[in-house]
């Protein structure tokens, strides 16, 4: 029992705001920045006046994105802390829960999850929270630690906190709340170490492992569309907070499918 308690303790371990930045930073933040992104791009379908949000901590990637969309919103977890961004502009930040977000059904065509799920105390439920905002056929990207990587074991990167997932386990879990799991990627075949020897041969490293290991990536990054055509129960329960929405409830034009 006491076991059981310290393993959900430890799954539900938000990684801070400051620790994500200082990460994001260093030479080996920034490294693991670039082979993500590149995974990301494999899979980033632009869409026409897409209106996209980045929950968890998807900062350095949304600055990337951000560019070709109608708007763009980054939403960090009240467990996490929050930082203003863009920087030099006007915020487009909130502080939220991931159960409870403040957006009217149907109005963004993408969410971008990076240092998110993993952390969701209850993912069900924070998954069924994004199908409910996205748009007819909005599709949503999650970047997750895979548990059969190097980086998952490692707690000196905020990719060594939380639940790790597995391909079968994210799919699965993506199908049980109304999400058709498609297009996947992986990142991070180098290993997280701060040595500089290390760090030079990322490039050799992301190659071979791209070809000789993909099931020992780092992080696993999946993208699933919504699907509309099962009812989702909708268990009731208390709200926790009220929330003004940041969006006024306007049509979203549905996204086109690949």
């Amino acid at each position: 029992m006491k076991s059981n308690h310290c393993k959900r303790a430890f799954f539900n371990l938000s990684v801070d705001i400051v620790d994500l930045r200082e990460f994001y930073h260093s030479p080996l933040g920034r490294f693991a920045e670039q082979s993500i992104t590149m995974a990301l791009s494999t899979l980033w379908a632009r869409l026409p006046e897409e209106r996209l949000v980045g929950l968890g901590y998807a900062v350095p990637y949304l600055d990337r994105f951000r560019k070709d969309t109608e708007r763009t919103f980054a939403f960090m977890p009240a467990g996490q802390g929050a930082v203003n961004w863009p920087a030099g502009e006007l915020s487009s930040t909130a502080l939220i829960f991931d159960e409870e977000l403040p957006l009217p059904d149907s109005s963004v065509d993408r969410v971008l999850m990076v240092h998110s799920l993993e952390f969701a105390e209850n993912p069900r439920e924070t998954l069924k929270e994004l199908w409910r905002v996205l748009a007819p056929g909005g599709r949503l990207v999650i970047v997750v630690p895979n548990r059969r990587g190097v980086w998952a074991r490692m707690e000196h990167t905020p990719f060594g906190s939380g639940r790790p997932y597995s391909r079968g386990q994210l799919t699965s879990l993506l199908r049980e709340t109304n999400f058709t799991p498609g297009a996947s990627a992986e990142a991070l075949f180098f290993p997280p170490s701060k040595i500089g020897f290390a760090l030079r041969l990322r490039h050799v490293f992301e190659r071979m492992g791209r070809r000789f290991w993909p099931l020992f990536s780092g992080v696993i990054v999946l993208e699933a569309q919504k699907r509309l055509y099962q009812g989702l129960p909708v268990a009731a329960r208390a709200s926790r907070r009220v929330f003004v929405p940041v969006l006024a409830p306007q049509g979203v034009p549905t996204t086109r499918t690949r």
